[in-house]
């Protein structure tokens, strides 16, 4: 008996299996490349040699691509990655206050008391601090992400890098390396940088209490862990699955619907082999005009998004 959760990210897109109590038996993270409904389909060529259908009793989608996924794999629940990652910090640590989520696109503070979330943020124009955007810079300074942090913790002198914007930051560390300032101590001020970025952005304004928990992939960079905390004064804790929070969250959800509809809506690992198609078109019921996404498979309509009112996305496939 396990359950599924889906986290479709504009990064990654992170699949789980857990037992009926949570623990994970199975996880994939694939490269979304632009690709959701492909990379989906790739995830579940690869479950379908270990697992069967009717293992699965319920699945969770969340990410920015929930609902696309939840047309495809027939989803028993479709969440926010701010419930879904809040869901799975809960279920690791009753205790956990605060939530610092960094990911390949976003990044995001959950705030919580006695179990509810009673407030968040999330970046809104700026990538600077977030996976792809360091990703990019341990390529430009030819280090292997993975090595990043480690490099960050070597430093002695940490320079200043102006790190409210992408741009400013890597104009400002090229700069920095012109100057002839090492390696160590120009990736430890980025990492100062952009925990400076995110504390006067994302959680502005946000009273940030300890039990604290970092999630997301950036959590693994023990350079921006390090940042945090002399920044903040307290420790963080990393989860072992930090990378599928919100995947693990969306399972969580998945199993509490099912267990109160009585049924999954799973629709089989054979989804890997049909033909899905996605077409828009614009409505013209009212002044809104939004741009409505149809998918189909194999020339059957499953699935509308994108309205505003409910028009379409509320029609049974």
């Amino acid at each position: 008996m396990y359950f599924m959760g889906i986290d479709v990210g504009s990064v990654s897109t992170d699949v789980v299996l857990t037992d009926e109590n949570f623990n994970v038996i199975e996880s994939l993270y694939l490269r979304t490349h632009g690709k959701p409904i492909n990379v989906i389909q790739d995830a579940f060529k690869i479950l379908r040699q270990k697992y069967s259908d009717n293992e699965i009793k319920g699945v969770g989608t969340t990410g920015s691509g929930r609902l696309i996924a939840s047309y495809i794999v027939g989803a028993d629940a479709v969440k926010n990655e701010i419930t879904s990652h809040a869901v799975a910090a809960l279920e690791t640590d009753k205790e956990v206050k605060t939530i610092i989520e960094i990911g390949g696109q976003d990044s995001k503070i959950i705030l919580l008391k006695n179990g509810i979330v009673t407030d968040f943020a999330m970046n809104t124009v700026c990538a600077a601090g977030t996976g792809s955007f360091l990703d990019r810079q341990a390529e430009r300074l030819d280090i292997s992400i993975k090595d990043f942090g480690e490099y960050a913790l070597e430093s002695k002198n940490p320079v200043r890098i102006a790190g409210r914007c992408a741009v400013f930051a890597e104009s400002d560390m090229i700069h920095k390396q012109q100057l002839g300032y090492s390696q160590e101590d120009i990736i430890k001020g980025l990492c100062n940088a952009l925990v400076r970025n995110y504390l006067n952005n994302v959680a502005k304004g946000k009273e940030i209490k300890a039990k604290i928990f970092f999630q997301g992939g950036v959590a693994a960079n023990k350079g921006i862990k390090a940042s945090f905390e002399e920044a903040l004064g307290l420790e963080l804790f990393v989860p072992k699955y930090h990378g599928m929070m919100g995947a693990i969250g969306a399972a969580i959800i998945a199993k509490e619907t099912v267990v109160s509809s009585g049924y999954t809506k799973f629709k089989g690992f054979n989804t890997a082999s049909e033909n899905f198609v996605s077409k828009s078109f614009e409505c013209s019921g009212c002044p809104n005009c939004c741009e409505i996404v149809k998918i189909n498979s194999n020339t059957k309509i499953i699935g509308h998004f994108g309205d505003r009112c409910g028009k379409w996305s509320n029609i049974s496939a």
